[in-house]
């Protein structure tokens, strides 16, 4: 199981490590960086956007990439509990991973509400005070 995992990371890492090798042939003078980086936040639709929607955007692909994790855990652990044929050392190892993955889950989305919270309402975050309200 360590090496399916292993080589999925490897799977999966390998090609960003490349990444900067291939983009740096596209770069033929001074002018090309100005005009790629144009052409990124354009297509990534980051024009206008100030540092805190930049900010407030990465958390949220986090805390959606954590949500995944959960999701992967408990399936995993499920069919662990399942093909456990009723030894008791497997299940209580499933049943630890299913409660690690709702605990991880319950501070995930406890994080995400504190993100909405600060990006949505506070005003040096860049949001706006709820209709009827002051600022902070």
């Amino acid at each position: 199981m360590k090496k399916i995992i292993a080589t999925s990371l490897i799977l999966i890492i390998a090609p960003l490590l490349f990444l900067h090798v291939a983009s740096a042939q596209l770069l033929t003078d001074a002018n090309s960086l100005s005009t790629m980086t144009d052409q990124v936040a354009g297509t990534a639709s980051l024009g206008q956007m100030d540092i805190g929607q930049i900010v407030a955007r990465i958390i949220r692909i986090v805390l959606g990439f954590l949500g995944t994790i959960f999701l992967i855990l408990t399936i995993y652990s499920g069919f662990r509990w399942m093909t456990s044929a009723g030894n008791e050392d497997a299940i209580k190892k499933a049943k630890g991973t299913i409660t690690a993955a709702i605990i991880g889950l319950v501070v995930v989305l406890a994080a995400y509400a504190i993100t909405y919270f600060v990006f949505k309402y506070l005003p040096f975050a860049g949001g706006t005070p709820p209709q009827g309200g002051t600022s902070l």
